[in-house]
């Protein structure tokens, strides 16, 4: 009990751990706190891996887990990186290291090639570790290739995101078909975005999101548009598209047709950088000082810097409020001049 406390459990989370399975009262817990920090895992780190997983406790630490974790720094992984992994997906340290994990990289090897990128791929998507990639993989990237997609690009979307291409063979034939039929040209990168974002997505989750596109005004054509000029579009939340759609058209009355021709302005925070960026021009139009002709667009996508310069540094003496707007400490209300959209 005392290795307990001394993680900080309180009363409900080490009821909610032991009740999954009590055995571990019957282990030395300390023993296995103590390897862990000593390998580098901050307290917190450990509490999440024994609330996934509290079998964990009942393993010999230095037998079990320590070949493991000389593994993965032989791979290349740090102590931080590996803390890291392992406290998101404790389940890879259950799996055998050379029946499993060994064997697992040595199929990823021959198909990417070196040791370099093996370590990329696990850094991108970590239970690629304990999964036999093969059978899956290499079908899929025969697809790919059947279809004109050059090597260098089939890695690339691979490194981006391993998981787009560890999909069902149905399914991963069906999203290149949708890809092709969109008009994507397969010797381009925005062919592979395209293949990431379908790939996040169920069938169900893209047509909610279609269907949210379509509640703000857009149609088929216009929503298909969108993500052919910006792929990633489509991997927002269905949440995100809603509070974002919502914000344009009924804050700022945008036609829906304008972000389906500016699909960027979806991948950008509401609260950290849209509505900040209002919040300026809403004080400053006020105070009559906006006279050049600017777009909500470049507005919204202007670079960091340049908008500070433009907008902050140029008028924080005059008006002190664009700073405090900037924070979010003046409410948007609306702008009281329409922008040019």
């Amino acid at each position: 009990m005392e290795a307990f406390e001394s993680l900080g459990f309180s009363g409900s989370s080490l009821a909610k751990m032991l009740s999954k399975n009590p055995a571990v009262l019957e282990r030395d817990a300390h023993a296995v706190v103590e390897f862990f920090r000593a390998h580098g895992f901050s307290d917190k780190q450990i509490t999440t891996l024994m609330m996934k997983l509290p079998q964990l406790y009942l393993y010999n630490a230095e037998k079990i887990f320590k070949p493991k974790l000389e593994f993965f720094k032989l791979l290349g992984l740090s102590d931080l990186e590996i803390a890291k992994l392992l406290s998101a997906m404790p389940y890879v340290l259950q799996a055998s290291l050379e029946k499993k994990i060994i064997l697992n990289l040595q199929g990823l090897r021959r198909i990417v090639g070196t040791d370099e990128n093996v370590l990329k791929v696990i850094k991108a998507y970590f239970p690629v570790i304990r999964r036999s990639v093969v059978h899956t993989l290499q079908p899929n990237i025969a697809t790919l290739i059947s279809h004109g997609v050059p090597q260098s690009l089939v890695l690339k979307v691979f490194f981006r995101r391993p998981r787009s291409l560890l999909i069902c063979g149905n399914r991963f034939t069906e999203i290149v078909s949708e890809v092709m039929k969109v008009g994507f040209d397969p010797n381009y990168l925005s062919f592979v975005l395209a293949i990431i974002s379908m790939a996040l997505n169920s069938k169900t989750m893209w047509e909610q999101k279609v269907e949210t596109f379509k509640s703000f005004g857009l149609s088929d054509d216009e929503i298909y548009a969108a993500f052919k000029r910006l792929p990633l579009c489509m991997s927002c939340s269905e949440k995100k598209i809603k509070k974002m759609m919502g914000f344009f058209v009924n804050e700022l009355k945008m036609k829906p047709s304008m972000i389906s021709n500016s699909p960027t302005l979806l991948m950008h925070s509401l609260e950290k950088r849209v509505i900040p960026r209002c919040s300026v021009m809403q004080v400053l139009m006020l105070k009559g000082l906006i006279k050049e002709d600017i777009g909500i667009v470049s507005m919204v996508t202007m670079a960091e810097k340049k908008f500070s310069v433009k907008f902050l540094s140029k008028y924080q003496n005059e008006v002190p409020d664009v700073v405090r707007a900037y924070q979010g400490k003046i409410e948007f209300q609306g702008l009281p001049i329409a922008m040019k959209m």
